[in-house]
Parts: structure tokens; C-alpha cells; sequence
């Protein structure tokens, strides 16, 4: 009875300790935590205003752009980039102030910047209403002289922002050293508590461990049987009622996939055969106007007729591109050892034939094998090749490589072509998405993505990379 009474006094008093320790450790890493996020929320607020100046020096620069545009053809449509950035300016510049309301060091150079925006906005503006007025050269002239040329203002606005951005890099880089010591701080203030905490439930768990081992053993064993008979019954009856409707299911399945596929089957009829239709009976007439009333119909008739002609053929080219794209989802995969090489070369060997002006030298490696399907595989690298001989028309000599980088472990076709802006990557294997216009390279917008179809149907993975102007490179692997 005598070492009762005492354990009965130790319990609660261990007890009141743990509770007490827990408490003041989790306030202790509350602060840290807190102050942590306080220190991180004052670095991406700068980050955010070193992003904003940058979104309205590209503002500044559209607007320009546009307005020399408008200025030089006088047609509206060059006025979009600046009408944009005329209706987007003024709330980026609040935004921006409302940014560094806290920040006395960039007021005085927000001022700057407000009002010099403001005052190339307005000049553009009347150079643009001049411009409206008037149509004789001279005058024209007159507007352009009135905007300026811009380069003045301009390079006011970069040292503007230049001096902001600096500013914002310096109370950045303090921050982020603020940021840093509350993070070292929070870690080290969590695992002291953490270490408390440990070792706290480490003797409490040693002292009722040593007090009530058989009775906890003998009621955890129950308790696990229980919860193991109870699992076991639970899963066999899953198992039964899966094995139960195991075979619905694969019918459902498999009559959802057949209908799946009458569907796709009556889109492919109704492209190939409905849609096609009214488009031979409008070639076909503006054929008969062409031929038969040339003599009758002025030149701008004759320029119509052709356009009407051409959107036909570029509309009929678009619902052949549909059709193989829509014909890829559906083929059955039949995986060969393929000469990649052998096949490479011919696709190569054709694209010359097609293109007998121009210099272009193809670069493929030797002794490279697939095991993939025979057509898709065609399909995909016959679109990729074509894409960079279509890119490369502009250069006076192409070059085209195609091989396997071990490093990457895939495969690659690369140009000295065009190139793109890597930051529309994302865009660039989806239907339609173009990222040049029509004028300089023709095309349905529909060939990569069927190259990211047959490559998806192989499991495989394709990717790219480029520059402006400095060609691009296409990954993929099987």
C-alpha cells in the first residue's frame, strides 16, 4: 500500500510536467514558425515588385511598338498592342504603388516613372489622332515627328525602373537574409522542442511500460486480432463481390470502348465524306469563275477568286490532317525492329525530290533500330522532318541532323531553322497552336500533334528545345 500511494501521486505530477512542457514548446515553435513566414512574406513581396516593373516597362514597350506601327500603314490593326497596353498601364501602375506604399526609398522614382509613362502615353495618343486626320506623306511624317522617336523617354523609363529594380534587389537580399536566420532560428527552436518532447514521452512511455507491460501487451493483442479478423472478413468480402461483378464490368467496358470507336468512325465518315463534299462544290465554282470569266472580272475579282481557292485547299488540308490524327488514336499498335536509319533516309531522300531549289543537307546517323510500329513511326518522323525543312526555308542552307544522344537516351531531329520562344513550349504538341503566323510558314497546326499522338501510343515521351533564330531540337523516346 505504501508504493501505491506514491505512484499514485507521480502519475498526475508527470502528467501536469508533460502538459506543461508540450505547451510551452509548441508556443516557442509557433513564434519561430510565425516569424518565419512573416520574413518569407517580405521576400516574395519583393519578388512581386521587381515583376510588376518589369510588366509595365513591356507595357511601355507594346505601346510603342504599336503606335510606330499604326503610324507607318495607318491600318487599326497595329493599334492592338498599344490599345492593351493603354487600358492595362494604369491599373499596373497602381498595382506597383500599392506595392511600395510601404517602401519610402521608391516613391520619389515611382513618381518618375508614373508621370513618364503618362506623358509618352499622351504624346503617342495625339500622334495617333494626327494620324487619323491626315494621309499625305509629309504629314505622316509630322505624326512621327510629333511621338518622337521614343529612345529619350524610353531609356528614362529603363533607368527608372533599373533604379527601382536595384533598390527592390537590395531590401531583397536583406530580407532574404532575414528570412534565413528566422528559418535557422525555427529550425533549431522546433528540434530543441522536439528533442524535449522525445525524451519527455520516452521516460513517461519507460515508467508505464515498466508499471502496465502485461496489461497493455494482453489488450493490444486483442485489439489487433480484432482489428485483423474484422480486415480479413472485410477484404474476403471484397474479393467476393468483386469476383461478382468482375465480368459485368469488362462487358460495360468493352461495349463503351465498341462504342467509342462507331463514334470516332462516324466523325471520320462525316469529315471525309460530308464535309468534303460542299467543299468540292465551292472549288469547283471558284475553278469556273477563274477559268471561264477572267476576261469579266477585274483584278481585285481575280485576287478574291484565288483567296476563295486557297482557303478551300488550306481547309481541305486541315480535315486530311484531322483525319490521320483522328486515324493514329484509333490504329492498332503492331511493334516491329525497325532500321530507323533506312527509314530516316528515305523520308529524307523524298523531302529533296519535293524541294529541288533548295540546299539542304540531311545528317543521319547510321546503324539505329526501333522496336515500334512500322507506320505511326513514318508518320511521326515524316511530320518532324517536314517541320524542319519548313522552318529552314528562310536560310540559304539547311541542316538537319538526326540521330540517338545516349545521355538523354532518346532520339533527336534537329535544324538551324527559325526556332521558337521556349516559354510557348508548353503549347507546342497541342492541335492548332501555332507560334508563327501563317504568312511566313504554312501549315495546319496539326503535325506535332500528331507526333505527340504516335509517340503517347509507345509510351514514349517528346520534348524541345530552342532559341529564336537559332534553330530547334526534338526529343523522343520510344
Amino acid at each position: 500500500m505504501k508504493k501505491s500511494r506514491p505512484n499514485r501521486i507521480l502519475v498526475p505530477f508527470l502528467l501536469l510536467i508533460a502538459a506543461i512542457v508540450v505547451a510551452v514548446n509548441g508556443w516557442l515553435a509557433l513564434t519561430a514558425v510565425n516569424t518565419l513566414i512573416h520574413s518569407q512574406s517580405w521576400v516574395d513581396h519583393s519578388w512581386q515588385t521587381i515583376n510588376q516593373i518589369e510588366r509595365i516597362m513591356g507595357s511601355a514597350r507594346d505601346a510603342e511598338t504599336g503606335n510606330r506601327g499604326f503610324l507607318l500603314t495607318g491600318e487599326a490593326q497595329y493599334l492592338e498592342p498599344y490599345t492593351a497596353a493603354r487600358r492595362d498601364l494604369p491599373g499596373e501602375l497602381d498595382h506597383l504603388h500599392n506595392l511600395i506604399q510601404n517602401e519610402p526609398a521608391e516613391q520619389g522614382n515611382f513618381e518618375v516613372l508614373q508621370s513618364t509613362v503618362i506623358r509618352r502615353l499622351d504624346l503617342l495618343e495625339q500622334g495617333i489622332e494626327l494620324r487619323r486626320r491626315i494621309s499625305t506623306a509629309d504629314r505622316v511624317s509630322n505624326a512621327l515627328q510629333l511621338t518622337g522617336s521614343g529612345k529619350e523617354q524610353m531609356d528614362n523609363l529603363r533607368v527608372i525602373a533599373d533604379r527601382m529594380e536595384t533598390v527592390e534587389h537590395r531590401l531583397l537580399a536583406d530580407r532574404m537574409t532575414v528570412a534565413k536566420s528566422s528559418a535557422t532560428r525555427a529550425r533549431y527552436t522546433m528540434a530543441f522542442a522536439s528533442t524535449l518532447d522525445f525524451i519527455l514521452i520516452l521516460l513517461m512511455f519507460r515508467y508505464f511500460v515498466r508499471e502496465r507491460r502485461m496489461r497493455i501487451a494482453s489488450e493490444l493483442d486483442a485489439e489487433r486480432l480484432a482489428v485483423a479478423r474484422a480486415e480479413t472478413e472485410e477484404q474476403a468480402e471484397q474479393v467476393r463481390s468483386l469476383n461478382a461483378t468482375l465480368e459485368d464490368r469488362v462487358r460495360q467496358r468493352t461495349a463503351e470502348l465498341e462504342t467509342v470507336n462507331h463514334e470516332l468512325e462516324a466523325f471520320s465518315y462525316s469529315v471525309s465524306h460530308d464535309l468534303r463534299a460542299p467543299l468540292r462544290t465551292i472549288d469547283g465554282f471558284s475553278l469556273a469563275l477563274e477559268e471561264d470569266y477572267t476576261s469579266i472580272v477585274d483584278d481585285t475579282g481575280r485576287d478574291y477568286i484565288r483567296r476563295v481557292r486557297g482557303g478551300v485547299q488550306r481547309m481541305g488540308q486541315l480535315i486530311d490532317a484531322l483525319l490521320q490524327l483522328s486515324r493514329i488514336t484509333r490504329a492498332e499498335i503492331d511493334k516491329q525492329e525497325i532500321d530507323i536509319t533506312q527509314m530516316a533516309e528515305s523520308i529524307a531522300t523524298d523531302l529533296k525530290d519535293q524541294n529541288r531549289g533548295r540546299d539542304i543537307t540531311f545528317n543521319i546517323e547510321g546503324g539505329l533500330t526501333a522496336v515500334a510500329d512500322p507506320g505511326l513511326l513514318h508518320v511521326a518522323l515524316e511530320n518532324l522532318f517536314n517541320n524542319a525543312v519548313k522552318f529552314t526555308s528562310k536560310l540559304p542552307a539547311a541542316i538537319i541532323d538526326f540521330g540517338w544522344d545516349p545521355q538523354q537516351n532518346a532520339w533527336f531531329i534537329r535544324d538551324n531553322g527559325a526556332g521558337f520562344d521556349m516559354y510557348y513550349a508548353d503549347r507546342l504538341f497541342s492541335a492548332f497552336n501555332r507560334l508563327h503566323g501563317d504568312k511566313d510558314f504554312k501549315g495546319s497546326g496539326i503535325g506535332l500533334a500528331t507526333v505527340a499522338r504516335v509517340i503517347h501510343r509507345h509510351h514514349g515521351r517528346i520534348w524541345a528545345e530552342s532559341a529564336l533564330n537559332h534553330g530547334a531540337t526534338f526529343w523522343f523516346t520510344l
